[in-house]
């Protein structure tokens, strides 16, 4: 496909989620932000619509599209004011089956992801006690015949209580007993279903963003749904991080392109002292310096997920692409508040929710702060800060 026929395609695609958006206005989002509600109707228009079975191949009734495009469509919801965290991990999280699972495996899981009878969104890896030190987790799972039984908790899984299946990773040899540092932990896919000794507890946060707590209490899982290779499982996972993070990117630029849009035309539209407040350079170059931020993110974010369906490593580009675009949206969201003043915090303009929904994106799903020690060990070679 020529550079030309790509660009097309990427067109048509955003177009296509643009005119989905158009149904969710910011009334719908204010509405289930007061009641810290699920937005089912919408997370339903995306399944139906196919766009979040993307990245699931054609053979097992996916689109069988590349991040790229997956990007796109990610970038086009949040520009459109509306918020992808209630499912983007449909998108992601099956990464793990699909490239460590057995043939079986996938033909029993993912058509049923594709088609969106099967939610996959939630992801049980961070514990309240190791926080991004995934080696230090606690939760085990301990082989009994034909099962595994699992204890113990994990914290800030999103989208729990709206989810069939979690990927789940849990210790299976103690950590005294391993001979390899990241060896000992293993996945599994844990029908949510119906499960004896799981409890899920929501935990209110500042942005309505569905995440809970997790507690594990002899929940037992068949042995056939270990994904990959016992005690690999921190491997397995790693392999689904750079897309997480290009995807996530991806949403940031959208959000940073929201906030300079809507600044730039509340810039020239309002008028004190009998002027509009765009004509001040004080106003303006907050807005400017913030879209210089998104193009050059942008670059970045564009070249790992064109790395990343190439099958190239792409771990450098895909941090550097998070971290300039999550800070990108920020100082976009802080033009943009500063450009509104007093209006900026009323529900109604919808820059407050955005405002708070895009801070989350420098904390997660990995702080700016790891990613720099990622950077300075891993690529600039200095010594290892943890």
């Amino acid at each position: 496909m020529s550079t030309a026929e790509q660009q097309a395609e990427l067109h048509d695609i955003r177009d296509a989620v643009a005119s989905l958006c158009a149904r969710f206005p910011g009334e719908y989002w204010r509405a289930l932000d007061r009641d810290c509600a699920y937005p089912t109707a919408f997370v339903d228009e995306l399944t139906q619509s196919g766009f979040l079975a993307s990245l699931i191949p054609q053979e097992y009734g996916g689109s069988g599209l590349g991040l790229r495009q997956a990007s796109a469509i990610l970038r086009e919801i949040h520009l459109q004011g509306c918020n992808a965290g209630a499912c983007h991990a449909q998108m992601y999280t099956m990464g793990t089956l699909l490239k460590h699972g057995s043939q079986d495996q996938k033909q029993r899981w993912l058509p049923g992801i594709a088609s969106g009878d099967i939610r996959l969104q939630a992801f049980g890896v961070t514990e309240p006690t190791s926080g991004s030190d995934t080696m230090a987790l606690r939760t085990t799972a301990v082989r009994d015949g034909d099962e595994y039984v699992l204890n113990g908790q994990k914290i800030w899984t999103s989208r729990a209580e709206h989810s069939d299946y979690m990927i789940v990773l849990a210790r299976t040899t103690p950590a005294d007993q391993i001979r390899k540092k990241g060896e000992g932990l293993s996945v599994f896919m844990l029908d949510m279903r119906e499960c004896p000794g799981l409890t899920i507890r929501p935990i209110r946060t500042m942005m309505n963003h569905a995440t809970t707590e997790v507690f594990f209490d002899n929940v037992r899982v068949p042995a056939e749904n270990l994904i990959g290779v016992a005690d690999q499982g921190f491997r397995h996972i790693l392999d689904g991080m750079n897309a997480e993070r290009i995807l996530i990117a991806s949403e940031c630029l959208g959000d940073a392109e929201w906030f300079i849009r809507k600044a730039s035309d509340y810039a020239t539209e309002r008028k004190v002292f009998g002027r509009p407040i765009g004509q001040n350079q004080g106003v303006q170059f907050p807005i400017a310096r913030a879209y210089a931020q998104l193009k050059a993110a942008q670059l970045v974010v564009e070249r790992a997920a064109v790395m990343f369906d190439r099958g190239q490593k792409c771990g450098e580009e895909a941090n550097i692409g998070k971290l300039l675009a999550s800070e990108a949206s920020w100082a976009a969201a802080e033009a943009c508040v500063q450009t509104f003043g007093g209006f900026a915090f009323a529900e109604e303009y919808d820059v407050e929710r955005k405002f708070r929904e895009t801070r989350l994106y420098q904390v997660a799903p990995i702080s700016s702060n790891l990613i720099l020690t990622y950077l300075a060990e891993h690529v600039l070679g200095m010594p290892r800060s943890y």
